[in-house]
């Protein structure tokens, strides 16, 4: 049973999965969890307005990669995989983050195209999903691009059908158009149109009314999913494979965009790192929302714990 890592880094947070691969008779391969972490290291920080990734940023990316490094080797990991997603790939000083990784981890940080990005998104977001209940589209909002995908399920082998990565996000629509604490209602206007106007092109690509559930991964979504429970402490066994509906949806963006930095801070379930731009990930997904219902897709939400980091770990298999 082969020990692999994956870490996959955004434009908000950076994340580590270490498991082992179990590969089971009939060619599909189980993954047990030994260890999970996520931090915040806001490595799109400004990139949107000047074009290059900060020094505090990458700083903040080096802490944690280390420690992640410190991770792997403990825990006996044979084969790593990092990927890098929107941030890097529009950044003018871009090298200095591969180098960076590069002398840390002992391998190549893959800048991995959106549509990739999506792809191992929904290869790890289905796996505990019943084939029945598919086709499935699969949403990511991250810092910086969103991403569809639609597929099926078989109960061994994901089957994409199509995909489409788009650049927004809950740090690009904030820094864009939601600048007020909290943001005003004619803010709020601008980031719905922003949203609704970049999203149109993956709608088109996407066939979301061939949908029978949407599931919803990575830190917005599930943090979306703990709000709206209200939930004392955050709790994956909670979040991982609720279910909420549209008018849950608007009512945890409207509370989530109504309250300002330090009501955001003060709810347990938020982590720190997002306290800034929870918001505006909470208005894209109730954009989403309404978009996917309009075009006869599903209108619940179905929250995985379960994502990109499950994906780039079976790619390793």
């Amino acid at each position: 049973m082969p020990r692999v890592a994956a870490i996959d880094c955004g434009t908000n947070s950076i994340r580590l999965l270490v498991a082992e691969l179990t590969h089971r008779h009939d060619g599909s391969v189980d993954l047990r969890d030994l260890h999970r972490e996520m931090r915040i290291v806001r490595l799109g920080q400004g990139v949107d307005a000047t074009g290059r990734l900060a020094p505090e940023a990458l700083e903040r990316t080096r802490e944690a990669l280390t420690a992640y490094a410190v991770a792997a080797r403990r825990k006996g990991v044979e084969r790593l995989r990092m990927v890098a997603t929107s941030a890097t790939r529009d950044a003018s000083n871009r090298d200095e983050f591969f180098s960076m990784t590069r002398d840390i981890l002992g391998v190549e940080a893959e800048v991995i195209s959106g549509d990739e990005e999506a792809r191992l998104s929904f290869a790890g977001a289905v796996g505990e999903q019943d084939p029945d209940d598919g086709p499935f589209l699969v949403v990511d909002v991250g810092g910086g691009s969103t991403e569809l995908v639609l597929g099926t399920w078989d109960g061994r082998q994901a089957d994409v059908r199509a995909a489409r990565s788009v650049d927004i996000g809950c740090v690009r629509i904030t820094e864009r158009t939601l600048r007020s604490d909290p943001p005003t209602a004619g803010e709020v206007a601008d980031g719905e149109r922003l949203i609704a106007d970049t999203l149109e092109p993956a709608f088109a690509d996407v066939d979301v009314s061939t949908a029978r559930t949407w599931i919803g991964v990575a830190g917005t979504m599930t943090t979306l999913s703990a709000v709206s429970q209200g939930l004392p402490e955050y709790d994956s066994e909670r979040t991982h494979l609720s279910r909420l509906t549209r008018a849950e949806l608007d009512d945890t963006a409207h509370r989530l965009l109504s309250a300002d930095h330090d009501e955001r801070a003060a709810n347990p379930v938020i982590h720190p790192g997002r306290v800034d731009v929870i918001g505006g990930g909470s208005l894209i997904v109730r954009v989403l929302a309404d978009r996917i219902a309009d075009l006869g897709g599903p209108s619940d939400l179905v929250v995985s714990e379960h994502d990109i980091l499950d994906g780039i770990a079976l790619s390793l298999a």
